[in-house]
């Protein structure tokens, strides 16, 4: 009698795919959490792997060390989960693109803005913080600063070709101005600190940005 062999279980590599992608998840969330409550410096790996319920050395394989969990914290926060598709192939940047007016698209760019620093805008302080603390942890800052700015200047352009600044700004001042308003540590600041509703901030950075960068004029508010 001939014994075939078996086939090996397709779903056997997915699941284990699976299974470290969501141990990578609840590691970085808990080294997020950590790092906001506790600041960067003060919080170490054995805490993040504890929080996270796995070992210190599947932190170290699974993501590595604080840098790169500060990293992972960040990019995650903007998009809002661990999918490998980057921000400008998310369907609500295509749609923001695709609206006409620019006083409506400045309005949804406003409001991707606000969900972005609502996930961000706590752990942002500690990576501020690393950047004083980490060499290593400095160099990843400086360029998640560098790279903030240069999506603002590809922002600038386009509204810049569409010819909708106002007429006395130029493409690397509204890069700057942009940069400036979408800046976690604004939202941390007033709603945060201050105790701003968010519909709030939303509706003032939408008017902020409009009359910034298009010269809409600003609307006529009651006192509150």
């Amino acid at each position: 009698m001939v014994f075939m062999a078996k086939k090996p279980r397709t779903y056997s590599s997915t699941l284990r795919a699976d299974q470290a992608r969501q141990t990578r998840r609840r590691i970085v969330d808990a080294a997020a959490e950590l790092f906001a409550e506790h600041g960067y410096a003060s919080t170490t790996i054995d805490a993040v792997a504890t929080a996270a319920g796995v070992s210190r050395k599947t932190v170290f394989d699974s993501v590595g060390g604080k840098a790169q969990l500060m990293k992972l914290a960040y990019d995650f926060a903007i998009v809002g989960d661990d999918e490998p598709v980057p921000l400008a192939e998310r369907p609500e940047i295509s749609a923001m693109l695709a609206e006409p007016d620019h006083a409506k698209r400045l309005a949804m760019y406003a409001s991707l803005v606000v969900g972005i620093d609502r996930r961000l805008s706590s752990a942002w302080r500690a990576f501020e913080g690393a950047a004083t603390s980490d060499p290593e942890a400095a160099k990843l800052y400086v360029v998640m600063v560098e790279q903030r700015r240069q999506a603002m200047q590809e922002a600038a352009q386009m509204f810049a070709d569409a010819g909708a600044l106002r007429p006395d700004l130029d493409v690397e001042v509204a890069a700057d101005l942009m940069w400036f308003y979408n800046d976690p540590s604004l939202y941390d600041k007033l709603v945060r600190q201050r105790g701003w509703s968010v519909d709030r901030f939303q509706a003032w950075l939408t008017e902020a940005l409009q009359v910034q960068l298009l010269g809409k004029a600003p609307s006529v508010r009651t006192a509150e």
